[in-house]
Protein backbone atom coordinates (compact mmCIF):
# COMPACT_ATOMS: atom_id res chain seq x y z
CA UNK A 1 0.00 0.00 0.00
CA UNK A 2 1.40 3.37 -0.98
CA UNK A 3 0.87 6.79 0.56
CA UNK A 4 1.56 10.27 -0.76
CA UNK A 5 3.36 12.77 1.45
CA UNK A 6 3.15 16.51 0.90
CA UNK A 7 5.96 18.79 2.07
CA UNK A 8 6.37 22.52 2.53
CA UNK A 9 10.07 23.28 2.22
CA UNK A 10 12.30 26.25 2.90
CA UNK A 11 15.83 26.56 1.58
CA UNK A 12 18.71 28.88 0.92
CA UNK A 13 19.47 28.48 -2.77
CA UNK A 14 23.05 29.80 -2.75
CA UNK A 15 24.76 26.41 -3.14
CA UNK A 16 22.27 24.95 -5.59
CA UNK A 17 21.79 25.01 -9.36
CA UNK A 18 18.09 25.57 -8.81
CA UNK A 19 15.29 23.19 -7.82
CA UNK A 20 15.26 20.77 -10.74
CA UNK A 21 17.63 17.80 -10.94
CA UNK A 22 20.43 18.31 -13.48
CA UNK A 23 23.30 15.97 -14.41
CA UNK A 24 26.39 16.52 -12.24
CA UNK A 25 24.83 19.56 -10.53
CA UNK A 26 23.77 20.01 -6.93
CA UNK A 27 20.06 20.82 -6.83
CA UNK A 28 17.38 21.11 -4.17
CA UNK A 29 15.20 18.44 -5.77
CA UNK A 30 18.18 16.12 -5.92
CA UNK A 31 19.06 16.71 -2.28
CA UNK A 32 15.50 16.08 -1.06
CA UNK A 33 15.23 12.95 -3.23
CA UNK A 34 18.53 11.68 -1.81
CA UNK A 35 17.33 12.33 1.76
CA UNK A 36 14.14 10.32 1.13
CA UNK A 37 16.24 7.45 -0.19
CA UNK A 38 18.50 7.60 2.88
CA UNK A 39 15.54 7.55 5.26
CA UNK A 40 13.54 4.74 3.66
CA UNK A 41 15.72 3.11 1.02
CA UNK A 42 13.14 3.93 -1.63
CA UNK A 43 14.11 5.38 -5.01
CA UNK A 44 11.40 8.02 -5.39
CA UNK A 45 11.42 11.37 -7.11
CA UNK A 46 9.94 14.34 -5.26
CA UNK A 47 7.92 16.77 -7.40
CA UNK A 48 7.87 20.51 -6.62
CA UNK A 49 5.43 23.30 -7.39
CA UNK A 50 8.10 25.78 -8.57
CA UNK A 51 11.29 25.43 -10.59
CA UNK A 52 13.32 28.02 -8.75
CA UNK A 53 16.51 29.03 -10.57
CA UNK A 54 20.11 28.71 -9.44
CA UNK A 55 20.74 30.85 -6.38
CA UNK A 56 17.06 31.57 -5.71
CA UNK A 57 15.67 30.92 -2.22
CA UNK A 58 12.33 29.66 -0.90
CA UNK A 59 10.25 29.93 2.25
CA UNK A 60 7.33 27.90 0.91
CA UNK A 61 8.19 25.44 -1.84
CA UNK A 62 5.47 22.78 -1.99
CA UNK A 63 6.52 19.26 -2.93
CA UNK A 64 5.19 15.71 -2.80
CA UNK A 65 6.30 12.12 -3.24
CA UNK A 66 4.73 8.66 -3.14
CA UNK A 67 6.23 6.02 -0.87
CA UNK A 68 5.59 2.50 0.35
CA UNK A 69 6.97 2.88 3.86
CA UNK A 70 4.29 3.05 6.55
CA UNK A 71 5.70 6.21 8.11
CA UNK A 72 3.36 8.95 9.24
CA UNK A 73 3.80 12.43 7.75
CA UNK A 74 5.11 13.64 11.11
CA UNK A 75 7.77 10.93 11.15
CA UNK A 76 8.73 11.79 7.58
CA UNK A 77 9.12 15.46 8.49
CA UNK A 78 11.36 14.75 11.47
CA UNK A 79 13.42 12.12 9.66
CA UNK A 80 14.03 14.33 6.64
CA UNK A 81 15.01 17.29 8.81
CA UNK A 82 17.56 15.06 10.52
CA UNK A 83 18.95 14.02 7.13
CA UNK A 84 18.76 17.08 4.89
CA UNK A 85 21.68 19.54 4.67
CA UNK A 86 21.55 22.62 6.90
CA UNK A 87 20.29 24.90 4.12
CA UNK A 88 17.11 22.88 3.40
CA UNK A 89 14.34 22.20 5.91
CA UNK A 90 10.86 20.67 6.03
CA UNK A 91 8.51 23.28 7.50
CA UNK A 92 5.40 21.08 7.33
CA UNK A 93 4.55 17.53 6.24
CA UNK A 94 1.18 15.87 5.81
CA UNK A 95 -0.41 12.97 4.02
CA UNK A 96 -2.25 14.10 0.88
CA UNK A 97 -4.47 12.48 -1.71
CA UNK A 98 -2.88 9.92 -4.01
CA UNK A 99 -3.38 12.24 -7.01
CA UNK A 100 -2.02 15.39 -5.30
CA UNK A 101 0.07 17.37 -7.78
CA UNK A 102 1.94 20.40 -6.34
CA UNK A 103 1.93 22.16 -9.73
CA UNK A 104 -1.78 21.72 -10.41
CA UNK A 105 -2.73 22.50 -6.79
CA UNK A 106 -0.89 25.85 -6.72
CA UNK A 107 -3.36 28.68 -7.25
CA UNK A 108 -1.09 31.64 -6.53
CA UNK A 109 2.56 32.24 -5.73
CA UNK A 110 4.13 35.24 -4.09
CA UNK A 111 7.74 36.22 -4.64
CA UNK A 112 9.81 38.86 -2.90
CA UNK A 113 12.85 40.59 -4.36
CA UNK A 114 15.17 42.46 -1.98
CA UNK A 115 17.48 45.29 -3.04
CA UNK A 116 20.04 46.81 -0.67
CA UNK A 117 20.64 50.42 -1.72
CA UNK A 118 22.24 51.91 1.39
CA UNK A 119 25.75 53.37 1.37
CA UNK A 120 27.09 50.50 3.48
CA UNK A 121 27.43 46.83 2.54
CA UNK A 122 24.78 44.29 3.51
CA UNK A 123 27.25 42.12 5.42
CA UNK A 124 24.81 39.71 7.11
CA UNK A 125 22.15 39.83 4.39
CA UNK A 126 24.62 39.57 1.52
CA UNK A 127 23.39 36.15 0.19
CA UNK A 128 19.80 37.44 0.06
CA UNK A 129 19.95 40.89 -1.56
CA UNK A 130 21.01 42.66 -4.72
CA UNK A 131 23.46 45.38 -3.73
CA UNK A 132 22.66 48.53 -5.71
CA UNK A 133 25.16 51.36 -5.39
CA UNK A 134 22.93 54.41 -5.38
CA UNK A 135 19.72 55.43 -3.68
CA UNK A 136 16.53 54.21 -5.38
CA UNK A 137 13.23 56.09 -5.50
CA UNK A 138 10.82 53.42 -4.22
CA UNK A 139 7.76 55.63 -4.76
CA UNK A 140 8.53 56.01 -8.47
CA UNK A 141 9.11 52.27 -8.74
CA UNK A 142 5.76 51.55 -7.08
CA UNK A 143 3.97 53.93 -9.45
CA UNK A 144 5.56 52.30 -12.49
CA UNK A 145 4.72 48.79 -11.24
CA UNK A 146 0.98 49.46 -11.46
CA UNK A 147 1.13 49.01 -15.25
CA UNK A 148 1.97 45.32 -14.81
CA UNK A 149 -0.96 44.40 -12.54
CA UNK A 150 -3.66 42.36 -14.25
CA UNK A 151 -3.71 39.88 -17.13
CA UNK A 152 -1.09 40.69 -19.76
CA UNK A 153 1.19 39.20 -22.37
CA UNK A 154 4.56 39.31 -20.57
CA UNK A 155 6.77 38.45 -23.56
CA UNK A 156 9.01 41.44 -22.77
CA UNK A 157 9.66 40.01 -19.31
CA UNK A 158 10.67 36.43 -20.16
CA UNK A 159 14.18 35.20 -20.86
CA UNK A 160 14.66 34.09 -24.46
CA UNK A 161 14.65 31.69 -26.15
CA UNK A 162 11.47 30.24 -24.67
CA UNK A 163 9.41 27.13 -25.41
CA UNK A 164 6.25 28.41 -23.70
CA UNK A 165 3.41 28.86 -26.18
CA UNK A 166 1.42 31.38 -24.12
CA UNK A 167 3.06 34.37 -22.46
CA UNK A 168 -0.18 35.51 -20.84
CA UNK A 169 -0.14 35.57 -17.06
CA UNK A 170 -2.07 37.37 -14.33
CA UNK A 171 -0.32 39.44 -11.69
CA UNK A 172 -2.76 39.93 -8.83
CA UNK A 173 -0.59 42.29 -6.80
CA UNK A 174 2.72 44.09 -7.25
CA UNK A 175 4.10 46.48 -4.66
CA UNK A 176 7.39 48.28 -4.06
CA UNK A 177 8.23 49.57 -0.58
CA UNK A 178 10.82 49.95 2.14
CA UNK A 179 9.86 47.32 4.75
CA UNK A 180 10.86 49.14 7.93
CA UNK A 181 11.58 52.73 8.88
CA UNK A 182 10.37 53.66 5.42
CA UNK A 183 10.71 57.39 6.04
CA UNK A 184 14.07 57.23 7.79
CA UNK A 185 17.18 58.33 5.89
CA UNK A 186 18.95 55.10 6.83
CA UNK A 187 16.35 52.65 5.52
CA UNK A 188 18.56 50.10 3.81
CA UNK A 189 16.36 48.02 1.48
CA UNK A 190 13.69 48.21 -1.18
CA UNK A 191 11.38 45.20 -1.47
CA UNK A 192 9.42 44.21 -4.57
CA UNK A 193 6.57 41.77 -3.92
CA UNK A 194 4.79 40.06 -6.80
CA UNK A 195 1.81 37.71 -6.51
CA UNK A 196 0.44 35.92 -9.55
CA UNK A 197 -1.21 32.79 -10.91
CA UNK A 198 1.91 31.70 -12.78
CA UNK A 199 5.33 32.96 -13.81
CA UNK A 200 7.41 32.88 -16.97
CA UNK A 201 11.14 32.13 -16.80
CA UNK A 202 12.85 34.99 -14.92
CA UNK A 203 9.67 37.09 -14.97
CA UNK A 204 10.13 38.45 -11.44
CA UNK A 205 13.85 39.09 -11.91
CA UNK A 206 13.25 41.02 -15.14
CA UNK A 207 10.47 43.02 -13.46
CA UNK A 208 12.90 43.82 -10.64
CA UNK A 209 15.66 44.84 -13.04
CA UNK A 210 13.23 47.05 -14.98
CA UNK A 211 11.89 48.72 -11.85
CA UNK A 212 15.42 49.48 -10.69
CA UNK A 213 15.98 51.37 -13.95
CA UNK A 214 13.02 53.56 -12.98
CA UNK A 215 14.12 53.93 -9.35
CA UNK A 216 17.63 54.92 -10.43
CA UNK A 217 16.28 57.63 -12.73
CA UNK A 218 17.44 55.91 -15.91
CA UNK A 219 13.88 55.46 -17.21
CA UNK A 220 10.62 57.35 -16.53
CA UNK A 221 7.76 55.51 -14.76
CA UNK A 222 5.66 55.34 -17.95
CA UNK A 223 8.44 53.39 -19.69
CA UNK A 224 7.37 50.15 -18.00
CA UNK A 225 3.95 50.23 -19.68
CA UNK A 226 5.68 50.86 -23.02
CA UNK A 227 8.01 47.90 -22.46
CA UNK A 228 5.02 45.65 -21.65
CA UNK A 229 3.17 46.72 -24.80
CA UNK A 230 6.23 46.08 -26.99
CA UNK A 231 6.11 42.30 -26.37
CA UNK A 232 9.81 42.09 -27.07
CA UNK A 233 12.47 41.10 -24.53
CA UNK A 234 14.96 43.91 -25.41
CA UNK A 235 12.24 46.48 -24.63
CA UNK A 236 12.41 45.74 -20.88
CA UNK A 237 15.25 46.15 -18.41
CA UNK A 238 18.04 43.80 -17.29
CA UNK A 239 17.54 40.53 -15.44
CA UNK A 240 18.26 41.13 -11.75
CA UNK A 241 20.67 38.65 -10.09
CA UNK A 242 19.15 35.56 -8.42
CA UNK A 243 20.26 36.06 -4.82
CA UNK A 244 17.66 38.76 -4.10
CA UNK A 245 14.71 36.50 -4.97
CA UNK A 246 12.73 34.29 -2.60
CA UNK A 247 9.54 32.29 -3.10
CA UNK A 248 7.61 33.56 -0.08
CA UNK A 249 4.25 31.83 -0.29
CA UNK A 250 2.45 29.19 -2.33
CA UNK A 251 -1.34 29.31 -2.04
CA UNK A 252 -2.86 25.89 -2.70
CA UNK A 253 -6.34 24.74 -3.63
CA UNK A 254 -8.06 24.39 -0.26
CA UNK A 255 -9.44 20.97 -1.20
CA UNK A 256 -5.95 19.69 -1.98
CA UNK A 257 -4.29 21.02 1.18
CA UNK A 258 -6.89 22.22 3.73
CA UNK A 259 -5.85 24.98 6.13
CA UNK A 260 -2.88 25.90 3.94
CA UNK A 261 -0.41 27.71 6.24
CA UNK A 262 0.75 31.26 5.55
CA UNK A 263 4.49 31.44 4.88
CA UNK A 264 4.69 35.21 4.54
CA UNK A 265 7.30 35.84 7.25
CA UNK A 266 10.66 37.11 5.96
Amino acid sequence: MTRRIGLRLAYEGTRYSGWQIQPERQTVQGSVTAAIREVSGEAVLVRGSSRTDAGVHALDQVAAFTCERDFSADVWGKALNATLPADITVVAAREVAADFDPVAAARRKRYRYRIHDAAWKAVLARPFVWRWRGRLDASLMHAAAAALVGEHDFTSFETTPSTRVSKVRTIHALSVFRPALADAPGAAEVWIEVEGNGFLHNLVRIIAGSLVMVGAGRRPPEWLAEALAARCRPAAGPTAPPEGLVLVQTTLDSTAWPDSPNRSAP
